[in-house]
């Protein structure tokens, strides 16, 4: 591995900053930074085009001929790359220092190979939905990436994480081992699943949680209706009251009228 692990030439990075990180973008470089075993961290530059090519082809471990390494280079592990605001272009790369007797956990791409016997079925299509694996090997064990053959793989099957064979019996598989790497399905089934999916959402009945702002508004208007009982429970003194004025009115009225009988008689 130490001698197949490509070598990337470093410089060391004297100015920080973004103002400074996309100067150095535009010349043509790659800002990074290399940590781990013990050791400060150390801010460097890459030639962007040539550190891509490899990371692109799915490599991870690589020799950094840094000012001050010893002789063979660094030995470090790509740990981390960070992407623009579009998720298109890598504008930095995070790098561990690694030694060749380490064991390391890294992503593993998935390759698929050959041709399922199951796409020659009408509207069969390949589902690869776990394209990657983690894995935790030694440095020297590490691979670009496995492969998985799927020619016997039919319609009603799949391959799970757990089918992959790892190139090293020192590999061990951390990634959850009934993920599935490829499966088989009929893209009819995929459309009805999304129709029935669709129909018991609509037939999901509405939940009330609050009364409606007509149902807050009409609450008042019944208090209204209420509040009449009392002035109607009134109206019956006022009723009562106008009988004593009647009886006062007819009773002066018929004593009066007897002395004009008497004048007249006079």
């Amino acid at each position: 591995m130490n001698e197949k692990a490509p070598m990337l030439t470093a410089k060391n990075r004297e100015r920080l900053g973004t103002r400074y990180n996309d100067r150095l973008r535009k010349s043509g470089g790659l800002p990074a930074v290399v940590y781990g075993r013990g050791e400060r961290p150390v801010s460097i530059s890459l030639d962007a085009k040539d550190a891509l090519s490899h990371i692109m082809k799915g490599e991870k471990v690589f020799r950094l001929d840094l000012p001050n390494a010893k002789d063979g280079g660094q030995m470090v592990l790509l740990k981390d790359l960070q992407f623009d605001h579009m998720g298109t272009n890598v504008v930095h790369a995070d790098f561990v220092r690694v030694s060749l007797t380490d064991r390391v956990r890294s992503l593993v791409p998935v390759h698929l190979i050959g041709e399922a016997k199951g796409l020659k079925l009408a509207g069969a299509i390949l589902m690869h939905p776990t394209n990657e694996i983690e894995v935790e090997c030694v440095v020297t064990d590490l691979p670009e990436f496995v492969e998985v053959d799927i020619a016997e793989l039919d319609v009603g099957h799949a391959i799970t994480a757990r089918d992959v064979r790892l190139p090293s019996t020192n590999m061990r598989l951390l990634t959850d081992p009934h993920s599935i790497v490829a499966q088989i399905v009929i893209q009819q089934e995929i459309v009805v699943a999304e129709a029935t999916t669709a129909e018991a959402a609509a037939a999901q009945p509405e939940v009330i949680t609050a009364k409606k702002p007509e149902e807050e508004g009409a609450a008042p208007a019944a208090g209204d209706k209420k509040g009449a009982a009392p002035a109607a429970k009134g109206a019956a003194p006022a009723a009562k009251g106008a009988a004593p004025v009647a009886k006062g009115a007819a009773a002066p009225a018929a004593k009066g009228a007897a002395p004009a009988k008497d004048a007249k008689k006079g």
